[in-house]
C-alpha cells in the first residue's frame, strides 16, 4: 500500500507510516485544539519535504490571513504558489474586497457545495495536487445537518477520485464527544480526534486515531504539543482522562 506521510513529528509512527493514499480523513476537535495547524503542517510537509503539491480550502478565514498564520510557523507558501506547487481556494470572501480580487481560485457562492467542488476540482487539476485540506466542512452543513453525509461524500468523491489524500476539518463543541454532523464519521475513511482537556488543574493536548481505513494504527490516546515549528506528537506516551 502506498502511504502519504503526514510530516508531523510522531504522527506517522501512530499511523504505521502515514495515511493510506487517497484516504479522506476527518480531523475533529473543539476550539483551540490545533486542527487548523495540523492541516497546514500536513500541507507544508507535502510541498517542502515530499514534493507533493497541496491545496488549502479556506472556508472560515480570509486567504491573506491563512498565509500570515502559516508564516508564523516559518511556512512561507508564497514561493510555492508562484511555482504552482500550492494553492488556496477562497471559499470565504465570495470575491468581495480588494485582496480577494487577487485570489486565483474563488468560490463565488461559498454555501453552494457544487460550486465549491467545481473550483476545488479546477485547482487540483491545475497544480496536480496530491494533498488537500478543507477547513472546515462544518461550515457547509451547519445550517442543514441532514445533508452532512451527502456533502462530505460529494467532496470525498472528487478528492479521492482525483488521487488526493485529504483532511476535512470538523468543528465540535467542547462537550461534544462526537466528530461533527450526523453521519459524517461514516463517510470518512479515517477519523482523528484532537482534544484539549483539564487534567489535574492543567490543560493537556491529546489525540486519538478513531479509525483509519486500510491500515492498522495505534489504539491509544497520545499527548501532543504545539511549538513554534508546529505540532509534535509523542507516540511513546499515552494520556488518560
Amino acid at each position: 500500500m502506498k502511504r502519504v506521510k503526514t510530516g508531523i513529528p510522531g504522527m506517522d509512527e501512530i499511523l504505521n507510516g502515514g495515511f493510506p493514499k487517497r484516504n479522506v480523513v476527518l480531523l475533529a476537535g473543539g476550539p483551540g485544539t490545533g486542527k487548523t495547524i495540523f492541516g497546514m503542517q500536513y500541507l507544508w510537509a507535502g510541498i517542502s519535504q515530499y514534493d507533493e503539491p497541496g491545496i488549502y480550502v479556506a472556508l472560515e478565514e480570509h486567504p491573506v490571513q491563512v498565509r500570515i498564520n502559516m508564516e508564523q510557523f516559518g511556512w512561507d507558501v508564497r514561493p510555492y504558489e508562484e511555482n504552482g506547487k500550492f494553492a488556496i481556494v477562497d471559499g470565504f470572501t465570495a470575491g468581495i474586497g480588494e485582496a480577494a480580487k487577487r485570489e486565483k481560485y474563488v468560490v463565488r457562492a461559498p454555501d453552494d457545495v457544487q460550486a465549491l467542488v467545481d473550483v476545488i476540482r479546477a485547482a487540483i487539476r491545475d497544480i496536480g495536487a496530491e494533498r488537500v485540506v478543507v477547513d472546515s466542512v462544518t461550515t457547509l452543513y451547519l445550517t442543514k445537518p441532514v445533508v452532512a453525509r451527502n456533502t462530505v461524500l460529494q467532496i470525498k468523491k472528487v478528492l479521492s477520485g482525483m488521487g488526493c489524500t485529504a483532511i476535512l476539518v470538523s468543528q465540535v463543541s467542547v462537550t461534544d464527544r462526537g466528530f461533527g454532523g450526523p453521519g459524517v464519521e461514516h463517510a470518512a475513511d479515517g477519523i482523528i480526534r484532537l482534544d484539549l482537556e483539564e487534567i489535574k488543574g492543567e490543560l493537556q493536548r491529546s489525540l486519538i486515531v478513531w479509525k483509519m481505513r486500510g491500515t492498522a494504527h495505534s489504539m491509544r490516546r497520545h499527548p501532543f504539543e504545539i511549538t513554534n515549528n508546529g505540532i509534535r506528537v509523542f507516540p511513546d506516551r499515552t494520556v488518560s482522562f
